[in-house]
């Protein structure tokens, strides 16, 4: 098949996918490398001397599905990097852990990342959405298009006054897609088809006049191409709805104005709150995932997309220069997992509370449900208590523990009102008329008594005119609902003390009374381990704590058994050391608790992924 050049110094070339190869047309002849806009099975390598291009120096992905892909190692030994789109990296370098860890039987999740590869590919780099990317002299920016998979990304290349997208398998030719199967993403939902409608329209707004597609014609009309199918593909969400998705409209006005500088993006899975300064800055409370569509089945990376979809009408109706400060209530991904990106495209600098911080920056530290994948490093640390400034408004980070542990509650004064950020510490905030609030408590949490009697106490303490929460509306506050806050936590302590044999063993409503730290790490074999034990007396009387570590054959801890007193109540930390002896992935070790006369059994344990020191990531990283 021949390469058609469909701009100058662009060819397309037809594989299992349009492959297109772009390369600087002012360079030199027989200087020309090439960068390949996804790689199909390997038919461009065919074509490289008849165009006059040395080599394909760099291979960027649009999306991670075989037709694209499967030619990737053919790039590799050709010595071509591998460049694809940040929240599919997984399904490129380590395919494996999807193909060995996907549910297969009672299956939900009808996401076609069964159609990766079938062996992983190394990958030099995640290409840096929202922003541009020059390889081989080849200027592109980089545009999340999800729709046709989560992650999925455009290109877009100026040349010769046009504006050319190369935009993967979002759309086959004007008003249609190359798959609707692909954009089903779970069980009678429509996440994909609506993210096509967003991504169609944002696209279209980037002021495109080429698309050009991996299966389909190039199209000259891209904004008619667009329209047309952000038109259609919006009749077909809204036929498998009971009721019609304004999709146009979350994209134009995503925000609500509590007070003039108070707003709430209603499009978001957690609420996201934005204050406004005078400065024309922004300062955000809670950034989760932006312009949602649907939570699909499964945690793995590539089920997850952050992106930054309000922020033009952010800018646009609001004259917000930049969002120069993201705050955390808490550590959950549905509250911060657009904030790296937010650091990476606007500068943004994280600040996250004290009690906060330690768990966002290590989450493999703890076993604690709705973690991010990453670590997120905090620019600064706020101490608790301690009023803090930005720009002109004065804010406070108080201890919040119920809905988990490690949380706060904001308070400050914005437009003559005293507003406090709960996060997602009750459940049903500014609900139906008759319907009572919950305490929003999970075990795995960490979940305490007294927890809520502390929030309650700290919210009559502040005395907020206005309760802005995670997931429910607003709410104005009146003394009623502050002694309703109060006798809620009454009532969940009380259920507890009721259900809890307390007086035998205070355990704690979370069900543990002994953790091992780090919860998971990575390993070589032969590496010593370092752990901490911590463990707290439940029972009510003084007690010698035996704590015994169990490990896979062969392994060796630095203490075949730890022997404590500790009083009533008392609660501390022991260390071990534990070096592994063979590789495998998930390896589990635990410490046998034994309280007294009481036996816990092997009540903590801990993952470690073991690899030999030759195939090892974490000696590749190191010697990199």
């Amino acid at each position: 098949m021949t390469a058609i050049e469909v701009a100058r110094g662009v060819w397309r070339i037809a594989d299992t996918c349009h492959v297109y190869l772009l390369v600087d047309p002012d360079a030199p002849e027989g200087e020309r490398d090439a960068v390949a806009v996804d790689f199909g099975s390997g038919l461009a390598l065919q074509h490289l001397e008849r165009l006059g291009i040395r080599r394909i120096a760099d291979v960027v992905m649009t999306h991670h599905h075989r037709d694209q892909a499967q030619g990737l190692p053919l790039a590799v030994a050709h010595g071509a990097r591998i460049h694809v789109p940040p929240v599919e990296r997984e399904l490129f370098d380590r395919v494996e852990e999807m193909w060995t860890g996907r549910q297969l039987d009672n299956d939900y999740n009808l996401r076609q990342d069964r159609f990766s590869l079938l062996s992983s590919v190394p990958v030099h780099a995640t290409v840096p959405e929202y922003r541009e990317l020059t390889l081989a002299g080849v200027r592109l920016r980089v545009l999340p298009t999800p729709g046709h998979t989560i992650g999925s990304v455009s290109y877009l290349l100026e040349r010769d006054g046009e504006l050319l997208a190369f935009s993967g398998d979002l759309i086959y030719a004007p008003g249609k897609v190359w798959s609707l199967a692909a954009t089903q993403w779970s069980y009678t939902q429509n996440e994909g088809p609506a993210m096509t409608v967003l991504s169609a329209r944002m696209l279209a707004r980037e002021g495109v006049t080429r698309l050009a597609p991996s299966h389909g014609d190039v199209m000259d009309d891209a904004q008619g191409a667009l329209e047309s199918l952000a038109a259609i593909m919006q009749e077909y969400v809204d036929s498998r709805r009971s009721y019609p998705w304004d999709l146009l409209a979350r994209l134009d006005d995503p925000f609500l104005a509590l007070t003039p500088h108070l707003l709430l993006n209603r499009t978001s899975m957690s609420c996201s709150y934005v204050l406004l300064s005078e400065t024309g800055e922004a300062l955000v409370i809670d950034y989760g995932y932006d312009m949602t569509t649907g939570l699909v089945p499964g945690q793995e990376r590539a089920a997850r997309r952050p992106w930054l979809a309000s922020l033009p009408a952010l800018r646009r109706d609001h004259a917000v220069t930049r969002i120069s400060v993201a705050l955390p209530t808490h550590y959950h991904d549905d509250h911060i997992a657009g904030m790296p990106l937010l650091r990476d495209v606007e500068g943004t600098e994280i600040w996250i509370p004290e009690n906060v911080a330690p768990t966002m920056a290590d989450p493999w530290r703890e076993d604690l449900p709705c973690q991010w994948y990453d670590p997120i490093v905090a620019d600064r640390v706020l101490p608790l208590e301690e009023p803090f400034t930005w720009n002109e408004y004065t804010l406070t980070a108080h201890a919040q523990p119920g809905h988990t542990l490690y949380a706060v509650a904001y308070s400050l004064e914005v437009d003559g009102t005293k507003v406090v950020f709960t996060g997602d510490q009750q459940e049903g905030l500014g609900g139906r008329e008759g319907r009572r609030d919950i305490m929003n408590y999970q075990y795995r949490n960490l979940f305490r008594l007294g927890d809520y009697a502390q929030s309650a106490a700290l919210y009559r303490r502040i005395a907020p005119g206005l309760m802005a929460s995670g997931h429910w509306e607003p709410r104005w506050v009146d003394e009623d609902y502050l002694d309703h806050l109060t006798e809620s936590a009454r009532l969940v302590d009380d259920l507890h003390e009721r259900l809890l044999p307390l007086d035998d063993l205070v355990i704690g409503p979370d069900g543990q009374t002994a953790r091992l730290l780090p919860y998971r790490r990575r390993a070589v074999v032969d590496e010593e381990l370092d752990y901490v034990v911590r463990v707290r007396n439940p029972l009510p009387s003084p007690a010698t704590v035996r704590l015994a570590p169990v490990l896979p054959i062969g392994w060796r801890s630095s203490r075949r058994e730890v022997v404590i007193d500790l009083d009533v109540r008392e609660e501390t930390s022991v260390q071990l050391t534990v070096t592994p002896a063979s590789a495998g992935r998930r390896q589990r070790i635990a410490v046998d608790v034994t309280m007294g006369e009481v036996r816990f059994g092997q009540h903590a344990e801990a993952l470690v992924d073991v690899h030999e020191i030759e195939d090892s990531p974490l000696t590749a990283e190191r010697r990199a």
